[in-house]
């Protein structure tokens, strides 16, 4: 049973990661970056304490890891991650909800099912869970990207990556920043909220504040919008209150001006910690030659995930909106 397999590997990982941790006396995240290292590597460094590389290679021997599958490694890592940021107070180091990143990568295949090839960017990519929950439900060849500042959370994520045996080029950099980077068929990304530090960059921006710090969350979509190729989608995860700040009219001007709201799907209040966090999805395509706004925009309230008779009712909704989308 995939739970048990599951299971099983997060133990191998919590166990080595607590004896790193233990042994070095840093934090559980720093020792989780040793144990994903040691895994993929199939040894221990050569710099490692001799007692403590001796006792993680008799725990090497017990765990087959290539036997895995590459779903089982993604949520064990998940959950080790998970236990590491336990009690952190930092907006970035929240991870999104497994449901949310299965909910995006449902909207994924459905828009882009028609594409042979596909090219895919999350700019905000946090530990990559989001974007590796995503890259597992599409069928096509894929080329995809990540971006992420935070030094820990990419080490993390290109480990999880590596471990998945998932190609993702990933750059270590201010999202808001210029890419070396051709535009993409699609975007999935879930917005940080809060504002931008740096006014100087931010002013190359049309959705700057006219006055004061801008929203990085608005300056982030118009920055997917950017590396967005003409015609593709861009599915972002957002605040409830996205079109009621002050500065929402500016933003809502921007979409109509670029974009085609696809849809909108309200994420059930208990898939977030707390109400004030609660969130939507927000599905875009970017305007081009042949796009058109649709005649009725995907609108739906997504249910308790722990109510599978509900869920199954607004999926076959759901369902039936994509069968007319195109026509």
């Amino acid at each position: 049973m995939e739970k048990t397999n599951v299971e099983t590997l997060f133990s191998w990982m919590d166990e080595t990661t607590e004896l790193i941790r233990q042994h070095k006396n840093e934090t559980y995240l720093e020792s989780l970056i040793t144990t994903m290292e040691i895994l993929f590597n199939e040894n221990t460094p050569v710099d490692m304490d001799d007692i403590l590389s001796h006792k993680i290679k008799n725990t090497l021997t017990a765990i087959d890891f290539e036997a895995y599958q590459r779903d089982v490694i993604r949520k064990s890592v998940q959950l080790a991650i998970l236990k590491g940021m336990k009690g952190s107070t930092q907006q970035q180091h929240l991870m999104t909800p497994e449901t949310v990143g299965l909910i995006v990568g449902y909207l994924s295949d459905k828009l882009t099912k028609d594409k042979e090839t596909l090219r895919v960017f999350d700019p905000v990519s946090g530990t990559g869970n989001l974007l590796t929950t995503v890259l597992g439900q599409l069928k096509q060849e894929v080329t995809a990207f990540a971006s992420e500042v935070d030094q820990t959370l990419i080490q993390l994520s290109v480990l999880s990556a590596n471990l998945q045996k998932q190609q993702i080029e990933f750059f270590h950099q201010d999202s808001l920043s210029p890419f070396l980077m051709d535009p993409v068929d699609l975007i999935v990304a879930d917005l940080p909220v809060g504002y931008y530090p740096d006014d100087i960059r931010a002013n190359d921006f049309e959705l700057k504040a006219d006055s004061g710090h801008s929203y990085s969350h608005h300056l982030l979509i118009e920055q997917s919008m950017k590396y967005t190729k003409e015609a593709g989608y861009l599915i972002l995860v957002i605040p409830e209150f996205l079109f009621d700040s002050d500065q929402s009219e500016k933003l809502y001007s921007y979409l109509q001006k670029y974009a085609h709201i696809v849809g909108i799907i309200r994420l059930p209040e208990t898939a977030f910690r707390s109400e004030k966090n609660a969130k939507s999805v927000l599905v875009l395509q970017k305007k081009g030659k042949n796009t058109s706004t649709p005649n009725q925009p995907l609108l739906a309230q997504m249910p308790s995930f722990k109510n599978p008779n509900a869920m199954a009712d607004i999926l076959g909704k759901m369902n039936s909106w994509f069968d007319t989308y195109r026509k």
